[in-house]
């Protein structure tokens, strides 16, 4: 069982897993690998509800943690951190459409709706990263 103290850096490697995943699916589809493709889509989604899993486990258990920077990176760290919270909240219903889609087989559909989905969970996924890094290590939060 990992202590609950460890969460988050587990969420920011599932984030990591999850874009590295969605970066490479997007290699294998633009090189026409459609079975490559779905193994790193489905590994994404895989990663995604894993790390959803883990933050949801972790909030309960610890609930909010206090930014600690100050001065411009609280500026920086608010303003990732609101379009993150934003666009992640978008991200489900949007990977929901696009992979019913593509299991369907309305790939024509399936792509229309995945130029969108693609980029912005990519950038929930590294943003992830970034709030992780800035809450955890470039400012601790208090005892």
């Amino acid at each position: 069982m990992i202590p609950v103290r460890n969460l988050p850096a587990l969420n920011a490697a599932l984030n990591a897993a999850s874009a590295l995943f969605l970066l490479t699916g997007y290699v294998m589809i633009r090189r026409r690998n459609v079975a490559g493709h779905r193994l790193c889509m489905l590994a994404a989604l895989a990663a995604s509800s894993l790390f959803l899993v883990s933050y949801l486990i972790y909030h309960y258990h610890v609930g909010s943690v206090a930014f600690q920077g100050r001065g411009w990176a609280r500026a920086i760290y608010f303003t990732i951190l609101i379009s993150h919270t934003i666009l992640a909240a978008a991200i489900v219903p949007l990977v929901l459409v696009t992979l019913t889609r593509a299991l369907r087989g309305n790939y024509e559909k399936h792509r229309a709706i995945a130029r969108w989905t693609f980029p912005i969970w990519v950038y929930v996924s590294i943003t992830g990263i970034v709030v992780y890094w800035m809450l955890y290590h470039l400012y601790r939060p208090l005892p």
